[in-house]
């Protein structure tokens, strides 16, 4: 969890509206928590609203209705794709802090269903996120994905003779009963959330930071060349490079019914104030870059493990593996057809 400049209680004549995408028991509802834990401790002063959907959280934050808490990148499942949209298109959000939540999954069906075992279950609900990290439960079982606004809600609302898939609290809280527990895919996953409020609440939040050194703080931009063809975005990542800033992750989108356009986002080691990293958005945006700032945060600490054998990918080519470690080995044969030349 990151932590960040907390505002000042006296200042507030009523509790922070904190939105979140709902019902009770969701993986957000749970960041939410652990937010207000960590920016307000121990002053009640949050009050804790669930919503129906990702764009209530974000129409409420942009009414200055307090702080939205969304999904943002999961490290099974990747970017939270219509969350990320919805940043790049916000007319007055910015996040300024991340809460990481793991995530396990396990199925349940209504408390006193009379189907007695998951293989009589037809249908299986989820939000499409966690459809994806229990596909190999879901394949087993011969379950057919519905989807779901949310995994507490797929729990809330299961029916007879369907399965939800969800975090262990909501066993309890919807008084469901539990066939099976962790059936996620992958053990260890994760899943990053953003804290976000007005543009200049958030900036008020981090204010007085600017004296921290460079590698302090992460930043989230978004940038869009505003002309295209060969090197634009060279030119760009140019920039960055010669800045000397770190770029820990590197991601498009297409802006969208407009064919070879896109928006591009990039998470840096460090903040806009900071003299290098202020000097390089100044230089994108005076070479024609259309240029935003989504989120700065403190910068959490990140394992930076090695890539191993049994990490990659079935295919391609390295050469930093052995024949021992790999029978495929470096033969020619080999190369020739993954590299299709």
């Amino acid at each position: 969890m990151t932590t960040t400049p907390q505002p000042d209680s006296a200042s507030r004549s009523s509790p922070v509206h904190v939105h979140y995408l709902g019902p009770e028991g969701s993986f957000t509802h749970q960041a939410a928590n652990d937010a207000v834990r960590a920016l307000l401790p121990g002053e009640g002063g949050a009050l804790l609203i669930a919503e129906r959907s990702a764009s209530a959280i974000m129409s409420a934050v942009e009414s200055g209705d307090g702080w939205g808490v969304i999904a943002w990148e999961s490290n099974v499942e990747g970017y939270v794709v219509p969350n990320l949209d919805a940043m790049i298109d916000a007319r007055n959000i910015a996040a300024f802090a991340r809460v990481g939540v793991p995530i396990a999954f396990d199925a349940f069906t209504r408390d006193g269903d009379s189907q007695q075992d998951p293989s009589a279950q037809r249908e299986v609900s989820a939000h499409p996120h966690g459809l994806a990290q229990c596909s190999g439960y879901i394949e087993r079982e011969g379950l057919r994905p519905v989807p779901a606004a949310s995994n507490a809600a797929a729990c809330r609302d299961v029916e007879p003779g369907q399965v939800a898939l969800g975090p262990r609290i909501c066993g309890s809280l919807y008084g469901l009963r539990t066939l099976d527990t962790e059936v996620q895919d992958y053990q260890g996953a994760r899943t990053e959330f953003l804290v976000m409020a007005q543009r200049t609440q958030a900036a008020e939040f981090l204010h007085g930071q600017e004296g921290q050194s460079d590698g302090e703080f992460e930043s989230i931009v978004a940038f869009i060349p505003l002309s295209t063809g060969p090197g634009v975005l060279a030119d760009a990542l140019d920039v960055l490079r010669d800045a000397g800033l770190n770029m820990t992750s590197f991601i498009s989108r297409p802006i969208k019914g407009n064919d070879g356009t896109y928006s591009f986002i990039a998470t840096i080691d460090a903040a806009p104030w900071q003299q290098r990293f202020r000097e390089a958005l100044k230089t994108m945006i005076a070479k024609g870059d259309w240029v935003k700032t989504l989120a700065v945060y403190p910068r959490r600490e990140r394992p930076n493990p090695p890539v191993t054998a049994w990490m990659l990918p079935d295919g391609g080519v390295s050469s930093g593996f052995t024949a021992a470690e790999d029978d495929r080995a470096m033969t020619n044969e080999y190369v020739s057809k993954e590299l299709l030349w």
